[in-house]
């Protein structure tokens, strides 16, 4: 028996990932240090708002020859502050492939529901709905009763919250030196920049996850994905004498060089 819930996919490359769902407690610890953090921006900008307002309520008063400027710098003050609360988990879980602070901390991420990085529009639509999971603690009652543990954010962007570093899982594997030669071969010979995040990443989970698997099932989905990196980087023939794991672990290293993406 599982004490966490685990959800697993199959990916179009025929890997199966599974997740271990972050609970409510985690999900909670890293909200409230994320509005702690957000606590820290709001009195920043709500000092210094106050302070340049004081200066220029006057000055504004009698260009725009109306005694409402202050109503109006308090609505503008309040339309920033939704700004700064929605922007800043779009802007993290954007840039940080599902992660804020207080994610990165509890050690979880939001992912799509097949397993992929989420990207702007699926953080753009948890951080505008998460006020009303927020609302009588709506959320938090989907998250505890909800088989997928999913707050309404959650169901309308269709992600899932997941623990980044399940205790079953390396974080790091081990790469051949042989890999390491064949890696600075195939970025010579072929087209490594061809392939997106999403593939890289699921060479990463595969790497990361073999250990694990059957000596058949790992040939198996070895062979599956090195033919559809094959495809994408336009190679004509495997390199000989190499085996599709190895195969996969010169990709992995290429990639990383080509692109700048570090471990």
């Amino acid at each position: 028996m599982h004490i966490f819930n685990r959800i697993k996919y199959q990916t179009p490359e025929s890997v199966e990932l599974e997740f271990v769902l972050a609970g409510i407690g985690s999900r909670a610890w890293a909200l409230l240090i994320d509005y702690h953090v957000l606590a820290l921006i709001f009195i920043t900008f709500i000092s210094a708002w106050l302070l340049i307002s004081v200066q220029l309520i006057d000055w504004l008063t009698n260009i725009f020859n109306s005694e409402k400027v202050g109503i109006w710098l308090y609505a503008i003050a309040l339309l920033i502050n939704y700004f700064i609360y929605t922007g800043y988990f779009v802007f993290f879980e954007t840039i940080w492939q599902g992660q804020t602070p207080g994610k990165r901390i509890a050690k979880i991420r939001v992912l799509k529901d097949n397993g992929r990085p989420i990207g702007l529009q699926q953080a753009a639509l948890r951080a505008l709905l998460r006020p009303i999971d927020d609302t009588l603690f709506l959320g938090t009652f989907f998250i505890i009763f909800g088989r997928r543990e999913k707050r309404v954010g959650d169901w309308v962007a269709g992600t899932i919250v997941i623990q980044a570093q399940p205790p079953s899982i390396s974080k790091n594997f081990t790469i051949s030196e042989q890999a390491k030669l064949i890696c600075q071969e195939l970025l010579e010979t072929a087209n490594v920049s061809a392939m997106l995040p999403d593939d890289f990443a699921v060479i990463r989970e595969y790497l990361l996850r073999r250990k694990g698997m059957s000596q058949k099932g790992r040939e198996s989905v070895a062979l599956r994905l090195a033919k559809q990196v094959q495809t994408i980087i336009n190679l004509e023939k495997l390199p000989e004498r190499v085996s599709p794991e190895l195969f996969l672990e010169a990709i992995y290293l290429a990639y990383q060089q080509s692109s700048n993406f570090g471990q």
